[in-house]
């Protein structure tokens, strides 16, 4: 194990994200670095930190104030990020939700945050307009003259030059909320403190640490605090480039980002890079050599699938293991060996924890309820207004993940998939994640699901739902195929009892899979 730095995740009494970001970036000798990057436009370290303190300046004249929370609707750009620093640095609280949240559950989020105000792009801004009267303060617009909207642009211009006197905020007050997808049920409104950044960066900088001329991409929308962290506060931290993609990420457009942008960190999840191998002749098509190493979280990833993107590109997927409450708390990298297949080791200064149903540890190589202690420094403050789901998940010292793992003899973990996935058949229990890894590697197989087929004799048969390469039969015959394959590779009980094909399997804004929607 590398050394840890000095003041290694020491948080201080009193700490400000924006402070430690920008305040400081003069300190660093970053200013005349690339801070951001995108299609048609870039800003350095120094007018990037000019701009916020501006906005600050201009969000404060137009009525935001310490403590107000303020919804941030936007997809990535150049605006979200300098929106989500000035608010931070006034101590005001930015509410980040997914972009593509539709008007009831964006109405929720104002009501259940107490929102005062909105800052959004204009082709976001209808819904809210809709919801103006629950909006006091006002909604600020950027890339548009709307009406109805203050414009983004007028109040950075007009605003008072130099330096905004940072908020004296402690490191255990409220920072930001992130609320969840609400893809089972209505949203949670995640809090988040102050010293989340020095928790984030210091786990993240020691995992992958940074090199100079590193431009660092996130596939994900920042309203999810992984992407945020990686593509937003590492750049700033480190003085890399975070390197902005405003559209869609397909795999074309994300192929085209890295290549055109030179990128050397890629934070994506499984499904994307089972994608870009889909592709054929991708290592022929685009130019990705300079990429040193992705990563991937949020999803297992096959260990054939890091082989594969190991033999055609030509670099490692560093798999990690992380919560929105929480953050990063095991990973792979430079400082960890791959282990393909696993999530990797808990990051320093990260206790953890398998057990069973009774508490007790179980030993390497089995299956128990995944466990982190919750006195970590990134570990959230809470459920917005839910105490009582707070006290569910979080108690007797640990975070409750939901998820089942299990430890090899090299201290490796690897994700059996969450509790409410697992099920029973003929009462053992059935991991589908296990099962899925190894039907993406038949050669047919592009995406596959697993999910319970309720039976009144054994409980439940296990269901296996493929989408299918290009030009393979949706026969009886390529089920079979499919399962044969199985028989050799999986322990029998395993081998699901159906095979089933479609299209697409349904998906939540962030590319995981929807299992509940297969599920009868």
């Amino acid at each position: 194990m590398t050394d840890l730095p000095p003041g290694y995740r020491q948080i201080p009494k009193k700490i400000n994200i924006a402070g430690e970001l920008i305040d400081r970036i003069e300190e660093r000798s970053f200013e005349e670095r690339t801070a951001f990057i995108w299609d048609g436009g870039s800003i350095t370290f120094a007018a990037f930190a000019e701009r916020v303190n501006r906005l600050a300046h201009g969000l404060s004249g137009y009525g935001i104030e310490r403590g107000m929370p303020v919804l941030v609707r936007m997809h990535n750009c150049i605006e979200f990020a300098e929106t989500v620093q000035a608010l931070l640095m006034m101590g005001a609280l930015p509410v980040m939700q997914n972009s593509l949240l539709g008007e009831e559950e964006i109405k929720y989020v104002i009501e259940h945050s107490d929102a005062k105000a909105a800052v959004t792009l204009s082709e976001l801004s209808q819904p809210l307009l809709n919801l103006g009267d629950k909006l006091p303060v006002g909604i600020i617009c950027s890339r548009g003259n709307i009406s109805g909207c203050t414009d983004y642009e007028n109040l950075i211009t007009g605003a008072t030059k130099g330096p905004y006197a940072t908020a004296d905020t402690g490191a255990d007050d409220p920072a930001f909320f992130v609320y969840t997808s609400g893809t089972t049920g209505r949203p949670k409104g995640i809090v988040h403190a102050h010293r989340w950044v020095i928790a984030l960066g210091d786990s993240n900088a020691y995992r992958l640490p940074p090199k100079e001329g590193d431009r660092a991409y996130s596939t994900g929308e920042w309203s999810f605090i992984s992407a945020l962290g990686h593509n937003v506060m590492f750049p700033l931290r480190n003085g890399v480039t975070g390197v902005i993609l405003e559209d869609r990420p397909s795999p074309e457009n994300v192929l085209r980002t890295i290549q055109n942008h030179k990128v050397t960190l890629m934070y994506s999840v499984a499904t994307v890079y089972r994608r870009i191998l889909a592709i054929k002749g991708v290592e022929n098509s685009y130019n990705l050599s300079s990429l040193r190493g992705c990563n991937a979280t949020g999803e297992a990833l096959e260990a054939a699938t890091w082989q594969e993107f190991k033999d055609r590109i030509g670099c490692d997927i560093w798999e990690h293991y992380g919560v929105s409450e929480m953050q990063m708390v095991l990973g792979q990298g430079p400082n960890y060996p791959v282990k393909p297949g696993s999530i990797g080791k808990p990051i320093p200064g990260t206790d953890v924890a398998i057990l069973d149903d009774d508490y007790n540890e179980v030993a390497d190589g089995e299956v128990g309820h995944f466990l982190i202690a919750s006195d970590n420094p990134g570990f959230f403050l809470g459920y917005h207004k839910d105490t009582r789901k707070t006290a569910e998940v979080v108690h007797d010292g640990w975070y409750h993940t939901g998820d089942l793992a299990s430890r090899d003899a090299d201290g490796y973990y690897r994700i059996a998939g969450r509790s409410d996935d697992c099920f029973k058949s003929r009462g053992i229990f059935i991991s589908p994640y296990e099962i899925e890894n190894v039907l993406r590697e038949h050669k047919a197989v592009a995406e596959a699901c697993i999910v319970p087929l309720p039976d009144p004799e054994i409980g439940n048969r296990i269901r296996a739902v493929c989408v299918l390469k290009a030009g393979t039969p949706k026969t009886q015959q390529t089920s079979e195929d499919i399962r044969g394959s199985l028989r050799n590779r999986i322990a029998p009980f395993k081998v699901p009892h159906v095979v089933e094909f479609t299209d697409a399997l349904p998906k939540s804004p962030v590319g995981k899979v929807l299992r509940r929607e297969l599920t009868p």
